[in-house]
């Protein structure tokens, strides 16, 4: 089993930014591929970003060059730096780590941006 714990989200205006941190604990096991999701109201829980543990980052378009992703293996940490918000970023975001065979989800943050 493998317990994700976030933090970071809030309220911030458009144009700010917020940074995201998923810890991750109590895996036996190796874990690979970290990356967060969002989930909008009345929309589908979507891709953000994620990280190899060798560090190759995918992004989803709409975050490109806006969002960074980088992880600490050493502390089994995900980050996610979000900067020029926008309203649209507004979501519950959830943090996932994978490990041999299972997908582990955080219980997730509120991320509000206003206008």
């Amino acid at each position: 089993q493998v317990q994700l714990v976030e933090s970071g989200g809030g309220l911030v205006q458009a144009g700010g930014s917020l940074r995201l941190s998923c810890a991750a604990s109590g895996s036996n096991f190796r874990i690979f591929t970290m990356g967060w999701y969002r989930q909008a109201p009345g929309k589908q829980r979507e891709l953000v970003a994620a990280i190899t543990r060798g560090g190759i980052t995918n992004y989803a378009d709409s975050v490109n060059g806006r969002f960074t992703i980088s992880r600490d293996n050493a502390k089994n940490t995900v980050y996610l730096q979000m900067n020029s918000l926008k309203p649209e970023d507004t979501a519950v975001y959830y943090c996932t780590a994978s490990t041999v065979g299972d997908l582990y989800w955080g219980q997730g943050t509120q991320v509000t941006v206003s206008s």
